[in-house]
């Protein structure tokens, strides 16, 4: 049987048709209007009808970034302004015809590592996204962790540093304004601006206010001390949400995706050694194991499919 999965983020709408083995068999990228549904919901409706005139499918998942009911309505992203209580499950199933669920795209994403990705086996697990913002996704004795409403594991959004940054979602000091691939960028730019970021600085071609993560990546690939100096500040304010989150849902295994965790060990080293020893009574109880997530930025549409999958199984 195959299911299309779509993941929308702030960035970029992905659409693939997805076997019964979480195999893609096709897929389709569109950036993605974040500040208007109407544009967005005919970018994801063009994206699936492309891919169903070249397969035969039964229903279709939606991962989205933001607070989404157990309707499929998205009542708010923080980093998606378009979403605001927007009844896309409904929408996307009267345009299509076919079967439609709706879910947090970091609840799709634990969904998918959890059934074909690094969590296959386990029952409680947290899968963690490092992107524009924070994503978490909780599953808890073989379930994905929904709350009251829908809108459990919004893991980015309490608070670690009371004078923290501001996070895009209006509030002060949250996990997500220091822990976001966004927070590395704005952390090395201050960095650059100082002067203490030479090797970033000339990734980005000399122009602080060019600096993004992915130039702190660059720099710490090459061994900078500067760029890898930025990647420890950054895996500290990483695991000290992860320590929080561990010591409250005793997962198994947290699983961490995002763009500097395809870079193998660069920041999963680090946020391990920040990590090591910091549980509650971290000598007389297991660690979880701290894993790259295997579907990487797969994770969220095959998640999303699989979700549909149920709809129709």
């Amino acid at each position: 049987m195959l299911t299309i999965g779509v993941d929308i983020g702030g960035t970029n709408v992905r659409a693939a048709v997805v076997d019964a083995a979480g195999e893609e068999l096709a897929q389709k990228w569109a950036p993605s209007p974040a500040h208007d549904w109407p544009a967005m919901r005919e970018r994801i409706l063009t994206s699936v009808a492309a891919l169903r005139s070249e397969h035969d499918v039964a229903a279709v998942g939606v991962g989205a970034a933001g607070m989404v009911d157990r309707d499929g309505v998205i009542h708010y992203a923080p980093n998606v302004p378009g979403f605001l209580g927007t009844p896309v499950r409904a929408e996307i199933a009267a345009a299509t015809g076919l079967p439609t669920v709706v879910d947090n795209d970091a609840n799709a994403a634990a969904w998918g590592e959890l059934v074909h990705g690094a969590a296959r086996g386990v029952r409680d697990a947290l899968v963690i996204t490092l992107g524009t913002g924070v994503g978490g996704g909780i599953v808890s004795d073989g379930r994905v962790l929904r709350g009251a409403h829908g809108f459990a594991a919004e893991v980015g959004h309490f608070t670690v540093d009371p004078n923290g940054p501001r996070c895009a979602c209006g509030e002060v000091g949250h996990w997500e304004a220091v822990a976001s691939g966004t927070a590395l960028g704005r952390m090395a730019r201050d960095a650059a601006r100082l002067g203490d970021a030479p090797a970033v600085l000339k990734a980005a071609g000399g122009d602080p206010e060019a600096v993004l993560g992915t130039h702190v990546t660059e720099a710490g690939r090459a061994g900078a001390p500067d760029a890898l100096a930025l990647v420890d500040r950054y895996a500290a304010a990483v695991a000290v949400g992860l320590v929080g989150l561990a010591n409250i849902l005793d997962p198994e295994i947290i699983v961490v995706s995002g763009g500097l965790v395809e870079e193998g060990d660069l920041l999963l080293g680090p946020v391990r050694a920040a990590f090591d020893g910091h549980l509650e009574g971290a000598q007389y109880r297991p660690t979880p194991k701290i894993v790259a997530a295997e579907l990487g930025g797969r994770a969220g549409a095959i998640g999303a499919a699989a979700m549909a999958r149920e709809l129709v199984g």
